[in-house]
């Protein structure tokens, strides 16, 4: 009984958005051609269940590069509706399309001269013959066995937000750079937006020594350094090669006198490197791709002389990888 009754809600929920298509028309379109010509923000308002969904689809446009924010209708009739600018659009949502909260500032709406977006269940209710459009989210019955609590009818709503907002993001061409800035938290906005010069290690902290320092030195450089490796310079600061803990270890079965030794004996030549100003994202990937835990960071290709390095442990405390 209880799995039966869970399919049954899915399914009129299903078909709440299905029959959602049939109403893509040239309302929605002149919705979409009025949000993107607008110069002001989009104010999302609606009441109870319907007030959510208006805060998810206020929440959807603005973290898709349409300025919007949620008015609570009730906070506006007291003082907040002085967040209304004339150049806004006002976004309702309202499944009865009778609300009397949204009854009380549609005068006031109207009285500013603001564009009026309503998404309804009832295309002839009073708040739909007010909207310059008029968006349909009718449904044939809610998935409530008692027809009362709002299910399908959010659903409609939330998916009709959905469809209104990405189809704004699509014809702006807003992309995935743009989508980063406004989610710099995020691990895309990570990905994107951090630079290999934000997370470097410079000065002191970069492990390096010389082709002739001797080997008992260089395992002092790369101990106290902590990154497993120690860049090997020539008399003129320029990289030359680096040694590795694994070089050591290698190095340890075939020189009995290792600590003796010059480090130009047991450097690795051609170190992997990448530029200050290269993604964060790329310095994980081309890591990865030689299997190796850090790079040495030049302030462009071609130089010799490297301003720091980096360490994959960087990447991962930055939520890059």
């Amino acid at each position: 009984m209880i799995i039966e009754r869970a399919r049954r809600v899915l399914n009129i929920e299903a078909e709440a958005i299905q029959r959602l298509q049939e109403r893509i028309n040239e309302d929605f379109v002149r919705a979409v051609d009025m949000i993107l010509n607008n110069e002001g923000k989009v104010v999302v308002t609606g009441v109870g269940k319907s007030g959510i969904i208006g805060k998810k689809i206020a929440s959807t446009l603005a973290s898709t590069g349409t300025p919007a924010f949620f008015l609570h209708p009730t906070e506006g009739i007291h003082g907040d509706l002085g967040m209304l600018d004339k150049k806004d659009i006002v976004l309702a949502v309202s499944n009865s399309g009778e609300t009397e909260e949204l009854s009380q500032i549609l005068p006031l709406i109207k009285r500013y001269g603001n564009k009026l977006i309503v998404l309804t269940g009832r295309p002839s209710s009073s708040l739909a013959k007010a909207g310059d459009v008029v968006l349909d989210v009718s449904v044939r019955e809610e998935a409530c066995p008692l027809g009362l609590a709002p299910t399908a009818s959010t659903t409609a709503a939330l998916a009709m937000g959905d469809a209104l907002a990405v189809s704004i993001l699509e014809k702006r061409g807003f992309d995935k750079e743009e989508f980063a800035i406004l989610h710099p938290g995020g691990r895309l906005g990570k990905r994107l937006l951090l630079r290999v010069s934000d997370l470097i290690h410079v000065g002191e902290e970069l492990p390096k020594v010389y082709e002739t320092t001797l080997m008992k030195e260089v395992l002092v450089e790369i101990t106290s350094k902590r990154f497993g490796v120690t860049g090997v310079m020539d008399e003129r600061e320029h990289l030359v090669g680096v040694i590795t803990d694994g070089d050591l270890r290698r190095a340890l079965e075939k020189y009995p006198d290792l600590l003796e030794r010059a480090a130009s004996e047991i450097m690795t030549e051609n170190p992997k490197w990448i530029e200050a100003d290269a993604l964060a994202a790329q310095a994980v990937q081309r890591m990865e791709e030689h299997s190796i835990t850090s790079l040495f960071v030049f302030n462009k290709a071609g130089e010799r002389t490297p301003v720091g390095i980096i360490h994959l442990h960087d990447l991962l405390k930055a939520g890059v990888v």
